[in-house]
């Protein structure tokens, strides 16, 4: 996105809160990412990413805040280790409850991941294109917890009322030295990852008539194409500037900063369509049982 015009769906709250005054690019990406209130995390990476597309920000400072360890959060949810997180069958209420539940988490760490890999790498020798990119990424990620919080609340929930993990907080974290290989880990590995397995989410929520939660799940579906797709545009950009080969670099970046294999099944035709294609993590998969 390069000029000034917001991406569809923009979804901005009808009351927004009080927000700070930001001058830079990387200002409004700390401050929203150390925000603990997620209104005003939310609504300040909207707001940053827009003023940003209207080129009324510029992209950094001597004067910026430092760059948090970790994102601002509320007390609730209690954070656990990954296998603690209780799995609940989605022909329930707990169950689709729950599921949404997870997914909200999954899009919170996906703003406060999006505004890291501008705040961050704000200095790295790329194109202002790189930064339209992910403000981009970072205005649609807000926009998807919030309908899925707002969801949530439909059902008589809310985020924080069940534990969820920070396995992708703990994957950014180990890739915060690295462009590339966070461009390898976060898109490319996390994003691609729902692309495999939300389709399946939609069928099951309209096979117990939740129309409402699958309709959520599309908008999602349809915009993290466009995030992989700018992670592997970014990626491969990289790669070519360092005369590397694309597929390789990236089954070799996996192995070294990605636990596990990566686990079928894959969405082949999604994650081609996003420039990701199978050459890239075939050769990463399981083969066993174990």
């Amino acid at each position: 996105m390069t000029n000034a015009s917001l991406p569809p769906h923009a979804a901005i709250p009808d009351h927004p809160p009080e927000l700070p005054r930001v001058e830079t690019l990387r200002a409004g990406c700390v401050l929203a990412i150390s925000s603990t209130d997620l209104d005003v995390k939310t609504a300040l990476a909207q707001q940053t990413a827009t003023r940003w597309f209207e080129r009324r920000l510029s992209l950094r400072s001597p004067l910026d805040p430092p760059l948090p360890d970790r994102p601002g959060r509320p007390a609730k949810p209690e954070l656990v280790p990954p296998k603690a997180v209780e799995k609940r069958s989605l022909h329930t209420l707990k169950g689709r409850i729950a599921t949404l539940h997870a997914i909200a988490h999954i899009e919170l760490n996906a703003v406060d991941l999006a505004l890291d890999i501008v705040a961050r790498y704000a200095t790295e020798p790329v194109p202002h294109s790189f930064f339209d990119g992910w403000m981009q990424v970072a205005f649609e990620e807000a926009k998807h917890f919030r309908m899925v919080r707002d969801r949530l609340r439909d059902l008589g929930a809310d985020y924080g009322d069940m534990p969820a993990h920070d396995g992708l907080w703990q994957a950014a974290h180990s890739t915060r030295n690295d462009l590339t290989a966070r461009l390898a880990v976060v898109p490319l590995i996390l994003e691609a990852r729902g692309l495999d397995v939300t389709p399946s989410l939609q069928e099951k929520m309209r096979e117990t008539g939740d129309m409402e939660s699958a309709a959520v799940l599309d908008v999602i579906y349809n915009d993290e194409k466009g995030h992989v797709a700018i992670g592997a545009k970014w990626f491969r950009f990289l790669c070519a500037r360092e005369r590397k080969d694309p597929a390789a670099t990236f089954r070799d970046l996996v192995r070294t900063n990605f636990r596990g294999p990566l686990k079928p099944p894959f969405n082949d035709l999604a994650r081609a369509e996003a420039g990701l294609t199978p050459s890239f993590y075939r050769a990463l998969t399981s083969t066993s049982s174990g």
